[in-house]
């Protein structure tokens, strides 16, 4: 059996839980330790980036959910693991206005847990809609799950920051356990049963991991793919640690404005994945390729733009340039993740995870270098500018980023296969 079009929105839900508790550490979090508490950039860069490095473990997860099976149980303490993160990332930022070395030691061991959790209840949820979604449903399924993931972070990011005014360190708390807390019965309650209907048992595979992980990695698809999600994913994330210390240090942004900006962008990355979404899985209209290429070329002129707009002195909205970038980005993510999830179930068969395992590596590795990179960038920046060019030119390299990545979509995403479900890449190359 494969998944009915109910259970693929059940598995959803649980990307929406996952995407609404990270937000609250790259995006509120961030802001409090930057703005609030006065605390170098490259801080909560530094953590974020090591709970993206924590996810190297991805294929290890995605290989264990191949070869013992029952995705459920890793779906579900993955959760678990990342809501007890996500309360102790919140705990710390409160222990710096104490205790510098306690808020850390605290973040450190919050931050990693955020990442073991992400990488064990992502992994096996995307290798269980590979492995269990019919192959005409695997474009709709990649889009409504992304969609639901990116509704989970605009709805808690605009919520939390619509609440969180005016700040106080009991209300931070009180709202961080409602998501984590929420977060965790929601999970369980969507995913129980799912798999034991759709996959059949199957033997145990005894095959040692790096014995499996060099079998894919010896698939020529797999190996390129791997590479483009790097570049790609590196200009993504170029700019999430630092839009919303961007809007509260020119723009004069309260850190419920700042939040609230976050999840604006985050809703122009909803309308951009329902465009390419409906395009491409109902009306087969474009190629994979053209609507990748247009999300990045979109995506660095929308990051011109609100580089431009704090060097000017008229006084401009940041929201209408960010809620752009948050749509191109859409676009482009959208179309990469199609293309992932019809590759996952191509090459030998039961290792759906461990692909996945490997792109999520990737993605995880270039989102904590973007991360660290634009943080770093900027505080080494302003000690020798002001605060507008310094963050303007960060924004702009990730624009010519961007443009590579668009130019590398033009050489290795085959434009004969319009469709994300037929998603492939360039033979020969």
């Amino acid at each position: 059996m494969t998944l009915s079009w109910v259970q693929i929105v059940r598995l959803g839900l649980v990307q929406m839980c996952l995407g609404a508790i990270v937000v609250l550490t790259t995006s509120t979090l961030n802001r409090l330790m930057v703005v609030e508490y006065a605390l170098p950039a490259v801080l909560p860069g530094l953590l974020v980036a090591f709970h993206y490095g924590i996810q190297i473990t991805r294929p290890s997860w995605g290989f264990m959910s191949d070869t013992k099976g029952q995705r459920t149980r890793f779906i579900i303490g993955g959760m678990v693991i990342l809501a007890l993160g996500g309360f102790g990332a919140a705990s710390g930022v409160l222990l710096f206005s104490t205790s510098f070395w306690a808020g850390l030691s605290l973040s450190i061991l919050a931050y990693g847990f955020i990442g073991l959790g992400v990488a064990a209840s992502g992994t096996s949820l995307l290798a269980l809609l590979a492995t269990a979604t019919a192959p005409e449903r695997r474009g709709a399924a990649a889009t409504i799950t992304w969609l639901m993931m990116i509704a989970g972070i605009a709805i808690t990011a605009g919520t939390v920051g619509a609440f969180l005014d005016p700040y106080s360190p009991a209300l931070l708390m009180k709202i961080v356990a409602i998501v984590t807390g929420g977060a965790v019965i929601l999970t369980t309650l969507t995913v129980w049963g799912i798999e034991r209907r759709v996959i059949a048992e199957r033997e145990p595979d005894e095959m040692p991991f790096m014995e499996g992980l060099r079998e894919v990695w010896a698939e020529r698809r797999a190996r390129i793919f791997t590479l483009f999600v790097f570049l790609s994913m590196s200009a993504y994330f170029m700019q999430e640690l630092i839009l919303e210390p961007y809007s509260g240090l020119v723009f004069g942004y309260t850190p419920g404005q700042s939040t609230s900006l976050s999840g604006a962008q985050n809703g122009g990355v909803f309308l951009g994945m329902v465009l390419v979404g409906i395009s491409t899985s109902i009306l087969r209209f474009g190629s994979l390729r053209n609507w990748v290429i247009a999300g990045c070329l979109g995506s660095a002129a929308a990051l011109g733009l609100v580089a431009t707009l704090g060097n000017l002195e008229a006084g401009l909205p940041l929201m209408p340039a960010v809620v752009l970038m948050g749509f191109f980005n859409g676009m482009f993510a959208v179309a990469a993740i199609g293309t992932m999830m019809a590759l996952a179930g191509e090459g030998r068969d039961a290792r759906e995870g461990t692909r996945m395992g490997l792109w999520g590596a990737a993605q995880a590795i270039a989102a904590g270098f973007g991360g660290l990179l634009g943080a770093a960038a900027v505080d080494s920046l302003r000690q020798i500018m002001e605060d507008a060019p310094a963050f303007g030119l960060v924004f702009t390299t990730e624009a010519v980023l961007f443009v590579l990545s668009a130019v590398m979509a033009l050489r290795i995403i085959d434009s004969n296969k319009p469709s994300t479900e037929n998603a492939g890449l360039v033979p020969g190359e």
